[in-house]
């Protein structure tokens, strides 16, 4: 457990660091280029070099804010609830920012993509969000299914015979012990017309780093929770999903009063 707990708090600290770095290279850049253009901005009037730093000044300070924001819910400050959707905002766009970064510094994608999950996953905690279990989606790949198991489970995962060959068994029979939505998926497409269709209030998804990332960009401002899948033998085949972890993520969100009971589900 310390072990797995230490490797989530090195996902968190890249994605951090890069986040630290960006904001330092930014302001470098953005200062060299206040000063490169200071004489000829004076020359046109001597108030636009003041106006101009001005504006560089508050982007350095919104990215410095965005970073704050993201380093106290990860550390599990109190946010005032206010800030809640700011913060979520701010962490999906500075996404990019942080890609850019480990672009330049040839850090491989997979890593910062798997501290970005784990930087948005405590984030999302940290807003103490809780919805009934009706407005909770769960979406997992298809890869999760034994590849050689021939019951159809995509769009009805109550096809499953549940024979313990693979995952998804226990899982459906959590999702009807609990009372959340499970689908099976078979890519992007399925997936955005799910959740248009369930119009949930928050998602737990099982995937890659990258489908996660993409999933968390794609259905923003719904919060998102990703859980990484296990591939014992490479991607997209026979893949498995550590069933602890994952109730974990579903209790933590989940209002428990809600828990096997049918709700209202009309806005």
């Amino acid at each position: 457990m310390s072990c797995a707990l230490g490797n989530i708090q090195a996902k968190k600290r890249l994605f951090i660091s890069l986040l630290i770095v960006s904001l330092i290279a930014l302001s470098v850049i953005f200062f060299g280029i206040w000063k490169i253009s200071y004489l000829g901005l004076q020359s046109i009037h001597e108030f636009l070099p003041a106006a101009f730093g001005a504006v560089l000044l508050v982007i350095v300070l919104l990215q410095g804010w965005g970073i704050f924001s993201v380093v106290a819910g990860v550390k599990g400050w109190k946010i005032p609830q206010l800030f809640y959707r700011q913060t979520y905002w701010l962490l999906n766009m500075l996404f990019y920012v942080v890609l850019g970064a480990g672009r330049v510094l040839r850090i491989d994608r997979r890593r910062i993509e798997a501290s970005f999950v784990a930087v948005s996953n405590a984030v999302i905690r940290n807003c103490h969000l809780k919805v009934t279990a009706d407005r909770l989606l769960v979406l997992t790949p298809h890869c999760l299914q034994l590849a050689s198991c021939p019951h159809k489970i995509t769009r009805d995962p109550n096809n499953c015979k549940r024979c313990g060959g693979c995952d998804v068994g226990a899982l459906v029979t959590m999702a009807e012990e609990m009372g959340f939505h499970f689908f099976v998926l078979t890519g992007g497409t399925l997936a955005r017309q799910t959740v248009k269709k369930i119009r949930p209030q928050a998602i737990v998804a099982i995937a890659c780093e990258r489908d996660l990332t993409s999933g968390i960009q794609d259905v923003y401002p719904i919060p998102s929770v990703g859980v990484m899948n296990i591939r014992p033998n490479g991607p997209c085949y026979n893949t498995h999903v550590d069933l602890a972890e994952f109730r974990e993520a579903i209790e933590a969100i989940i209002d428990k009063d809600t828990i096997g009971k049918k709700t209202d589900n009309k806005e």
